[in-house]
């Protein structure tokens, strides 16, 4: 091979170069969501939009790639002070797209940088118009201040901002232990509020329940005593009611009286024994009853000039002297007539008795009159009227 075979493919392989290198630059794909400034002779030609484009090659030259999407930049914490002279240092987090592909790269040399900074120097414009419970609690006013300031000072750069968010607002160390012993101090002040609240509710409760228990036990102890009077009384009435239907003699009530006297005496705390008015005359029944006879107080006595009584029988030992005990079987008898006598007898006066008549004749005992004195007025009551139907009792 001669110089001029290699000087012909040297060429023919450059303009293989030349053409596919042509070519290249000729053909342009824009992809989605980007747009490609061109540049014509170095003057602005036109912007590209997403798709296949075919350029002038050596004349036309693409300038940059602008992203449309919408994009986030977090800033660095920047120190502010407050309107109370306290610096705090607050983090920025800025959303933005560009909307005119051709005034963001024409109308500013670094869109991103002249955002952050522009944020800087309005959130201190903001900031230092308030105190630092504001700035805290104010999240929503700071954020939307500062979204009408960006997006008025952007709009000429082909960028809208939408929106600002404060990501952190750090006070200094010392305020926030303050802050914390603030809030420690509300917390205990809280809980012991509650804590009384509750000890109150809980007594008030509590003695509304007591209340309530003591009413009812009240009420029932009333309701008790209330019953147990009136089963004493409906007893009283009944023993009273059954006293006059048996026709009740001395000897009964004699026997009655020294059944009672040995419960008094056993009594533990039994230090004076109280004797019935009535006992001489319930022991001259029994004396009777046993076939004797006692005398009075006075029967056959008078007082003698040294007080003492003179006349008449001795008072004790005469009446039992000549006391002859019956036999047992004749005493049996005598005692199983009687029963019978006096139960036909109780059934003759309740055939007689009529309406609330007593067995007695419908005579109560009067107010100061003693049962014994009552009973024996009226043991032996004068015979009815036959022409009535009725017979005297035996």
């Amino acid at each position: 091979m001669n110089s001029a075979d290699i000087v012909l493919y040297v060429v023919l392989a450059l303009i293989a170069i030349l053409a596919i290198t042509t070519v290249a630059k000729a053909v342009r794909v824009v992809p989605q969501a980007t747009a490609v400034l061109v540049e014509r002779l170095g003057r602005y030609s036109r912007t590209l939009e997403p798709g296949l484009h075919f350029l002038i090659p050596f004349i036309d030259r693409p300038r940059a790639v602008v992203d449309l999407r919408e994009q986030v930049v977090s800033f660095p914490p920047q120190p502010v002070i407050t309107s109370d002279n306290l610096v705090v240092n607050i983090d920025t987090v800025i959303y933005f797209q560009p909307t005119d592909p051709k005034s963001a790269v024409y109308e500013i040399f670094n869109y991103i940088q002249g955002i952050e900074q522009l944020t800087v120097t309005t959130l201190r414009n903001v900031i230092g118009s308030l105190d630092l419970e504001q700035t805290l609690t104010s999240r929503d006013q700071i954020n939307g201040q500062l979204r009408g300031v960006l997006d008025e000072a952007t709009g000429r750069w082909g960028i809208r901002v939408n929106r600002v968010e404060l990501k952190a607002i750090d006070p200094p160390a010392s305020v926030q232990d303050s802050m914390e012993k603030q809030m420690r101090a509300e917390r205990d002040r809280r809980a012991t509020i509650l804590h009384a609240e509750g000890v109150k509710q809980s007594q008030i409760l509590t003695a509304e329940g007591d209340k309530q228990s003591s009413i009812l036990r009240a009420e029932g102890q009333a309701q008790a005593a209330i019953l147990k009077a009136q089963g004493e009384s409906r007893a009283i009435l009944q023993v009273f009611d059954a006293i006059h239907r048996g026709n009740a003699d001395p000897k009964l009530l004699a026997y009655q009286y020294l059944q009672v006297l040995p419960q008094i005496a056993n009594s533990s705390s039994s230090k004076l024994w109280i004797v019935p008015a009535e006992l001489t005359q319930a022991l001259r029944g029994i004396t009777t009853a046993l076939g004797g006879d006692i005398a009075g107080p006075n029967d056959g006595a008078s007082l003698g000039a040294d007080g003492g009584l003179t006349g008449g029988e001795p008072l004790l030992g005469t009446p039992f002297d000549d006391t002859q005990l019956e036999d047992p079987g004749t005493a049996l008898r005598r005692a199983r007539e009687e029963a019978a006598d006096a139960t036909a007898d109780a059934e003759g006066a309740s055939r007689r008795v009529s309406g609330r008549e007593t067995p007695l004749g419908g005579v109560l005992p009067t107010e100061g009159q003693s049962s014994e004195g009552y009973f024996r007025e009226h043991q032996n009551p004068a015979p009815m009227d036959p022409k009535e139907g009725q017979q005297p009792p035996a």
